[in-house]
């Protein structure tokens, strides 16, 4: 068995490819620097040369405020990319895990989204990761779709690390407080995307680790597991305008997870411990 992971040099692509090394299976990480993914005959020649089992699209177009500018190569990341990687699934006949997210909803409400409620992306980093989804579902049969959110690991920037920067200069920190999600640590996901892709329980997850906070509150929590003395300020997400607009409800359901007898990931505050004796 042969794995291919898109993204490799990403928080979560890293992660995969080392719980795939650690379980001993054979798998090969590439990034941009092998292969460009808006580059369609590039992108299926690696895949059909490769000749996965199975391919783990971790690899996007992430800079969710610049998308709104850069628009074409976002969607050519995001839905092209995806597209041709499905299109080499299919013809290899492939299992595909596609990694999706929480922007693929509106963000109404404070109801977590369960695997089917109807989406609405209010942003084109959303907006291209649905026509993701999208293309996956229209074209394979053999899928898995993961939507994760708030994503920290030790393989690139993240909230977490901002906030342990800042605090080096700055004794007060303003952090918004009116949007809720669940912060995810990528070792975390990487261990149930592995185990997951081992198995046909195909379909649509959320992969995020328990419980639900808000920035303000992640905050706070990383401070004082760090033992860092920092006022946190809790302010409106208006105070901070972003060219693209964020949702305010991220919570998801892990139902699905708990229906096909996947074990459901830690809560947050643990993940956040573990994370943190890593980098500290």
């Amino acid at each position: 068995m042969k794995v291919l992971v898109t993204g490799v040099r990403g928080q979560l692509g890293f992660e995969v490819v080392n719980q795939l090394q650690q379980q001993q299976v054979a798998c090969c990480g590439i990034d941009v620097q092998e292969v460009d993914l808006t580059d369609d005959k590039a992108v299926k020649a690696y895949i059909l040369d490769y000749q996965p089992d199975i391919i783990v699209h971790c690899a996007a177009y992430t800079a969710v405020d610049k998308a709104e500018e850069e628009t074409e190569l976002c969607e050519k990341v995001n839905f092209g990319g995806t597209k041709s990687l499905v299109e080499a699934a299919k013809q290899l006949d492939a299992k595909f895990m596609y990694i999706s997210t929480d922007y693929v909803f509106p963000g109404d409400g404070q109801r977590p989204y369960e695997v089917d409620d109807p989406t609405g992306p209010i942003s084109q980093y959303g907006k291209t990761k649905w026509m993701g989804e999208q293309v996956v579902r229209q074209q394979l049969t053999k899928y898995f779709i993961c939507r994760v959110s708030w994503t920290f690991g030790e393989n690139g920037a993240n909230f977490v690390k901002t906030m342990l920067r800042l605090a080096k200069t700055n004794p007060k920190i303003s952090v918004v407080n009116d949007q809720i999600g669940s912060p995810t640590y990528c070792k975390d996901i990487a261990k149930l995307v592995c185990d997951m892709i081992m198995t046909d329980k195909y379909g649509t997850y959320h992969v995020t680790n328990e419980g639900f906070c808000s920035w303000y509150d992640f905050a706070v929590e990383i401070f004082q597991q760090a033992g860092i003395d920092v006022t946190v300020v809790p302010v409106d997400s208006s105070q901070f305008p972003t060219k693209a607009v964020r949702p305010k409800n991220s919570r998801m359901s892990k139902q699905a997870l708990s229906d096909n007898g996947f074990e459901r990931l830690p809560t947050w505050q643990d993940a956040l411990g573990r994370f943190l004796k890593n980098i500290i």
